[in-house]
């Protein structure tokens, strides 16, 4: 599937709801209270889905909002995974009440985990969370390697003067156990990103830490800039999209749960599937296609771009 500038667009990251069980404070803001009211349905997802498998889709990933608020979550993820075209099943989570719960999404064919952890420090994390339980995750982390998960990725955002000290915690935590810690770079999305001085480049981390050394991409399309050190079991990646654009090699677009197709996290155009939905499948494929192909160019971040959702109404 092919956008308008000939990148080919194989990879769907699937928001399955607004709702989440946390209120990061890069992510979500006042008082906003969201309900499964006008979430697509198991049946409507799966119908998505196999209208972007059949288009070239590739790569799945599961995110929200929080993904395991959603009690049919396992259904959803066996529907993708039925789809033997689906090379890469994945999901991104805050991993509370992970733990419970991971053996069976395995089942259903769930391969690996993205999980979001900002501090390793219990307060600063329930801080940064509002509310979350750092032993939670670390649970999860823990049950998702006991049942075979494949590589786990911890997702780290940075935010000078709140978790910025800790850096060099994450990095010795990619040093000793086999999982990536990936730093993403703060985006202009909510007033918090959109205020600029607490974003922190790559570069200020690296001049840090000078042992950390460029190594070759796990996938060659992937958003972060790997790195490691001797002895390293795991990586250090870098996810830069205001410092460090890479949207010439973008091969990914966004449905959120209430079925608007996005093609640009940094562009506030959007595709509404559910009339296709309530018409035919064929329909369904050519509104898919036609939005594909309209991808823009790149993000607008460094325009003073002004999203209209949060990050939790987009997908993370």
């Amino acid at each position: 599937m092919l956008d308008q500038f000939g990148r080919e667009i194989d990879y769907l990251r699937l928001s399955v709801t607004e709702r989440c069980n946390l209120r990061c404070i890069y992510c979500r803001e006042g008082n906003d209270c969201f309900t499964a009211e006008n979430e697509l349905s198991a049946k409507e997802i799966s119908r998505i889905v196999e209208q972007m498998v059949a288009l070239g889709v590739r790569k799945v990933r599961v995110t929200g909002g929080e993904p395991l608020v959603r009690s049919d979550l396992e259904q959803i993820v066996a529907d993708i995974a039925r789809h033997p075209e689906v090379a890469d099943l994945c999901m991104t989570t805050n991993a509370q009440g992970l733990e419970n719960r991971v053996a069976d999404l395995r089942c259903a064919g769930l391969g690996r985990l993205n999980i979001s952890l900002d501090s390793l420090c219990k307060e600063r994390y329930s801080k940064m969370t509002r509310g979350g339980h750092l032993g939670d995750v670390l649970g999860g982390i823990d049950a998702a390697l006991a049942c075979g998960m494949g590589l786990i990725k911890v997702n780290t955002v940075l935010v000078r003067g709140e978790n910025d000290s800790e850096i060099g915690d994450f990095i010795r935590l990619a040093k000793e156990y086999p999982i990536d810690v990936r730093f993403i770079e703060l985006m202009p999305i909510g007033r918090l990103g959109e205020d600029g001085t607490r974003r922190i480049p790559s570069a200020e981390v690296l001049e840090a830490y000078p042992e950390l050394r460029p190594v070759a991409p796990r996938s060659p399309c992937q958003p972060s800039e790997d790195f490691a050190g001797e002895g390293f079991r795991g990586r250090v990646g870098f996810i830069s999209p205001v410092s460090h654009k890479f949207c010439g090699v973008c091969n990914r677009v966004r449905l959120t749960s209430d079925g608007h197709l996005r093609m640009c996290l940094g562009d506030n155009a959007e595709t509404d599937l559910r009339p296709a939905l309530e018409r035919s499948d064929e329909m369904l494929f050519e509104t898919i296609r036609e939005a594909v192909w309209k991808k823009p160019r790149g993000h607008h971040f460094e325009t003073l771009f002004h999203s209209l959702r949060a990050m939790n109404r987009i997908g993370g």
